[in-house]
């Protein structure tokens, strides 16, 4: 039965590590869709996101190590990719190629962030999706957040309409490092923490400065990008070697590290014809209880704050408790004692929920995404600047054809292994 009949979307999920796991367990809490198929390289790794759904109720899906296989499944109407930066444009080459040759039926294509290392694999995606007639969606989690969708609608309605709009966002994602070698390493992953991470605070920033119901390309004028990057902890002799040991000789950055720390300001102009900043910091480097999502908005008679780690809920364990390591309590936890907060749903918390549900509707209702792949190649492209900005240290003027010219083929020095630490 087709997803017409049922009225339901079946989704097939490429990729089998974390975020594919994240946004399985998310589906709990998405009406009118289940988990139909999942494609990895490691048949174990399918095998266990396939139990969690199972287990959750959510789908019953077909394991495939082949993505191509997976898509031609009837089955399946939507892809989520989820695959490693360095893979993700063959994976959507691939699908699109299958969909084009009318082996494949599809509605939609959802996928992760960033959409590319750099700006040219971003166009590239979105040329290939677009050509091939699907709908298509940004999983940027951030901008779903509920926390963040909340205080965005209110702050709107209550402050911006009486006193103006918004003309400060602060966003923050910090933790200790990522799970996988792949992220560790610049050509492979397009980069350090400002590829990985940034991605996530440069759009919420931009869907904080820009009105409900508003496309943040149609509200926002990018003018300049200023950046700075660096490696601040583990490039340090004690710490290169314990990512050695924890990796092997591949991610070694005494030899070639990638930035574990980032900051960048980047000034729009908004459709008020106002001036207005976001600043976006992010880090690998940060040690607390686990993952911190910081959030701020400021206007001219009003302000909003959201952090993560303020939860409703927390333990706390004597140092008489001993306890193994895990992340039973929060992403990227780095204690088992003391004082914790307790993130209870983390994918309802961070957003995936919300973010499978509206693609979700989106594709059964035949209509574009209000995140889409436009979205992302636009925060490649921010992205892209500030790394041209940490690299030769001054401000970035994207109102230049110039520049916009040299960043449609710009590669970071990062990706290129050619980045020395404090240099």
């Amino acid at each position: 039965m087709t997803s017409q009949v049922t009225g339901r979307l079946g989704v097939g999920i490429v990729g089998s590590g974390f975020i594919a796991d994240f946004h399985t367990r998310s589906f709990r809490g998405v009406r009118d869709a289940d988990v139909v198929a999942v494609c990895g390289r490691t048949a174990e790794t399918v095998r266990q996101v396939g139990d969690v759904a199972r287990e959750l109720r959510v789908g019953d899906p077909t394991g495939y190590d082949d993505v191509r296989a997976m898509v031609r499944d009837p089955a399946v109407h939507a892809v989520w990719v989820t695959t490693p930066n360095h893979v993700r444009l063959e994976t959507v080459r691939a699908i699109c190629e299958e969909v084009t040759s009318g082996r494949a039926e599809l509605r939609g294509i959802a996928i992760e962030k960033p959409l590319g290392r750099t700006v040219a694999e971003a166009e590239e995606v979105l040329k290939l999706v677009e050509g091939a007639g699907l709908l298509h969606g940004y999983l940027e989690n951030q901008v779903f957040a509920p926390g963040v969708t909340r205080a965005h609608e209110l702050v709107w309605a209550r402050g911006a309409s009486v006193s103006g709009s918004p003309y400060l966002a602060r966003c923050a994602e910090e933790h200790s490092g990522p799970h996988r070698a792949w992220f560790w390493q610049g050509e492979n992953q397009g980069g350090g923490v400002l590829n990985d991470m940034m991605c996530h605070s440069v759009e919420a920033s931009r869907y904080l400065l820009t009105p409900p119901g508003t496309k943040a390309r149609d509200w926002l004028r990018p003018v300049s990008v200023e950046a700075t990057i660096a490696c601040l902890k583990w490039a340090r002799p004690h710490y290169a070697d314990e990512l050695v040991n924890r990796y092997g000789p591949e991610v070694d950055y005494r030899r070639s590290p990638s930035e574990d720390y980032a900051r960048a300001t980047v000034v729009y102009v908004n459709g008020d014809g106002h001036q207005v900043v976001a600043e976006a910091t992010t880090s690998w480097s940060y040690v607390g209880a686990g993952l911190r999502l910081n959030y701020e908005l400021l206007g001219p008679e009003y302000s909003m704050s959201s952090n993560t780690l303020d939860t409703e809920s927390k333990v706390f364990l004597s140092r008489e408790v001993a306890g193994g390591v895990g992340e039973d309590l929060v992403e990227k936890q780095n204690a088992e004692g003391g004082l914790m907060p307790v993130v209870p749903d983390e994918a309802a918390t961070y957003g995936y929920t919300e973010e499978n549900r509206h693609m979700v509707e989106r594709f059964l209702d035949g209509a574009q995404p209000r995140e889409d792949l436009h979205d992302g190649r636009d925060v490649t492209r921010l992205l892209m600047a500030a790394y041209l900005s940490a690299q030769e240290g001054r401000r970035v003027d994207l109102t230049d054809p110039a520049t916009q010219e040299r960043l449609a083929a710009f590669v970071p020095d990062v990706a290129l292994g050619k980045w020395r630490a404090g240099v």
